[in-house]
């Protein structure tokens, strides 16, 4: 089972969607068996509010589930409604960032395109640290604690189990200078470092590799349990997206496959960044 409240409470909703659909009934007509709202029901299959173990009961005995999937079904509800590490940060973590940190948490692969900035997980703090004030307008103490989170998620890189990571990186976000030269110096020298990780793959995407399949960052996380189906993430300046469906995954996948394409080998990657870094280092 997977290990985050996030993910524990994405695998709960999963299953009683999957029980009602296999009852062939609606939201409103589970809710007005039971005496609920349609929206309720709605609530609790798509994760956006608290799920009480009384809760489990009652959909339990109205869809005749075993008493072992009833258990099972309490025993996340009661996990979901724990906090994870980064939601003591308060301000530093957005609420819409909370689920996907849950997520990324306990996915077994991670596949991520940056076009405009170089990946978080591969950030020094200073760089982090530039980019929170340019851009979240947050008072000092909140800075600090947003780069602080974004280090601790780089853990996930190096605990056992690590998720197969693979990168494609814009030529250009290597180019941005963000902060100064010596920042970014620091910058280049961190991602040397973290692809020689065993878990972890780069390509850069150089200018003169034609036009780009996609317009803008993502992420896709893949997930160790195939209950768990994969899914898509896009963020913007105050909220993100999730994509979970067939259509979408793929389509990103195939956009995915195009950038691995058409960037640099993992291998001429590196001696472009290292090509890059010489020239911050003059």
């Amino acid at each position: 089972m997977a290990g985050s409240p996030t993910a524990r409470r994405r695998r709960l909703s999963i299953e009683l969607k999957k029980l009602r659909e296999k009852s062939a009934l609606t939201c409103a007509q589970v809710g007005e068996a039971l005496d609920w709202s349609g929206s309720k029901v709605n609530r609790m299959e798509t994760g956006s509010g608290r799920i009480q173990p009384s809760d489990i009961d009652a959909l339990c005995r109205f869809y005749g589930t075993s008493d072992e999937l009833r258990e099972f079904l309490k025993s996340l509800a009661r996990q979901a409604k724990t906090r994870g590490w980064w939601q003591v940060h308060g301000a530093g973590v957005p609420e819409w960032f909370n689920i996907y940190i849950g997520l990324e948490q306990d996915a077994s692969t991670f596949r991520q395109y940056q076009c405009e900035l170089l990946p978080g997980l591969m950030q020094t703090p200073a760089y982090a640290s530039e980019l929170h004030k340019t851009g979240a307008h947050l008072p000092a103490e909140d800075i600090e604690r947003a780069v602080r989170v974004r280090m601790e998620r780089q853990a996930m890189l190096t605990r056992p189990g690590a998720p197969d990571a693979w990168f494609v990186v814009s030529e250009g976000a290597l180019r941005k200078v963000v902060g100064d030269r010596p920042l970014m110096r620091e910058q280049l020298e961190r991602i040397l470092e973290s692809v020689e990780l065993p878990s972890v793959t780069l390509q850069v995407l150089p200018f003169d590799s034609g036009t780009c399949p996609v317009t803008g960052s993502f992420t896709m996380l893949g997930f160790p349990d195939q209950e768990d189906p994969d899914i898509v993430y896009r963020d913007g300046i105050t909220d993100a997206v999730y994509l979970e469906g067939a259509h979408h995954v793929r389509e990103y996948t195939r956009a995915f496959d195009g950038l691995r394409a058409a960037a640099l080998s993992p291998q001429r990657s590196i001696r472009l960044i290292e090509s890059a870094l010489k020239e911050y280092a003059t």
